[in-house]
């Protein structure tokens, strides 16, 4: 026999080896019949959840319910926006499962469905005292082959979490604190603010919208100097998007000794007290409608001065819900945020153009004869 035939019968004897190994290993895995897609979790009341656990160790998150909402307790209990509790509980009741993989916890590990290795962990339990698992999920890894994700039920009383299916559908689910609250703080219309005051130690200084209402005139300008329009702009729009990065409760250990006033046109004023500490910068806030409380009149109103009425009204009513919502609380907001609710006067401004002198004709040189 040649030794090139003696080289394919060697390669094929390996070739077959390994397939016996690989046919061994895959054997060795529970095998279950798929079953028709169903969902994950079945038979939950979002009524009856009392809190939900979002990971494991020190990234845990807690959100706890406090009447018909639910409060994030790694931020001192500040209130959880409504919108995104609902879209977890949904995501997590809009799981399913395209087949049963294996019902061995000996797999658990590899397949990334231990707490400790899962890419999302979701506990769902029922109001203190008792804080017993109403149910949960574990999410793995990805499939190897082909599509879907790993998951199981998280353990209880009444689910045995052995079970690890595939879903076929898994989105992303939020993990950190700061997902779950709403970090737009103020919002406003630059059409709509009438004047922006900064105080601080160094001085004060006013920005007011020009009639056109695109242009900004800095007050009281220092002899010798104009305004910088791009400045000037930064710090009059400063709240048309004020987001925040974190928040915790007030205490006296900040000392906000600097001030950013905002006067809109509907009488509106938000106020806010800024404190500089370790390289970050903290805001308190609240707002106070300023104008002419409307009363009810006896005589018959036209249209024109109900709207009006109307208008004030729905100003007064948000000014109020601003204060109490934001009382009590600090926030701490970006450098380049912060920046613009903090410039000096001086940087504001910068020296005028001197006119250059105009220096006389050259005489023609005189013709001698």
């Amino acid at each position: 026999m040649s030794n090139k035939n003696l080289t394919i019968l060697g390669t094929i004897a390996v070739l077959t080896v390994i397939w016996a190994v690989v046919q061994s290993h895959i054997s060795s895995r529970p095998r279950t019949e798929p079953e028709a897609p169903a969902y994950l979790i079945q038979g939950l009341d979002p009524a009856q959840i009392g809190s939900i656990i979002l990971g494991t160790g020190k990234d845990t998150v807690t959100l706890k319910r406090r009447g018909e909402n639910f409060v994030v307790t790694n931020k001192d209990n500040y209130p959880a926006t409504t919108s995104v509790i609902n879209e977890l509980i949904t995501s997590c009741l809009d799981i399913k499962i395209a087949e049963l993989y294996t019902n061995e916890a000996a797999y658990h590990e590899d397949l990334e469905v231990t707490e400790e290795k899962a890419r999302s962990v979701v506990k769902f339990l029922t109001p203190e005292p008792d804080s017993t698992v109403l149910a949960g999920v574990i999410v793995g890894k990805a499939r190897e082959l082909g599509e879907g994700t790993y998951v199981r039920l998280v353990s209880s009383d009444k689910v045995s979490s052995d079970k690890v299916y595939v879903a076929s559908n898994m989105g992303w689910i939020k993990s950190g604190a700061m997902d779950y609250i709403e970090q737009e703080l103020i919002s406003v219309n630059r059409d709509d603010i009438n004047s922006v005051t900064v105080k601080s130690s160094s001085g004060e200084y006013t920005l007011k919208a020009k009639e056109n209402g695109k242009d900004v005139v800095l007050e009281n300008i220092p002899t010798g100097k104009k305004a910088k329009s791009s400045e000037c702009d930064s710090v009059f729009t400063a709240l048309t998007n004020l987001r925040f990065d974190d928040v915790k409760r007030k205490s006296s250990d900040l000392t906000f000794d600097k001030q950013f006033a905002c006067r809109l046109k509907d009488s509106t004023v938000y106020t806010l007290g800024i404190a500089q500490e370790d390289g970050k910068t903290y805001v308190s806030c609240q707002a106070e409608f300023t104008g002419e409380i409307p009363q009810k009149e006896r005589r018959v109103e036209s249209e024109e001065e109900l709207k009006n009425k109307e208008a004030k009204l729905l100003a007064l009513d948000k000014a109020k819900e601003f204060s109490q919502k934001t009382q009590g609380w600090v926030y701490e907001i970006a450098e380049y945020k912060a920046k613009s609710l903090t410039k000096k006067l001086s940087e504001l401004v910068e020296d005028e153009k001197k006119p250059e002198e105009v220096k006389p004709p050259n005489e023609p040189n005189s013709v001698k004869e």
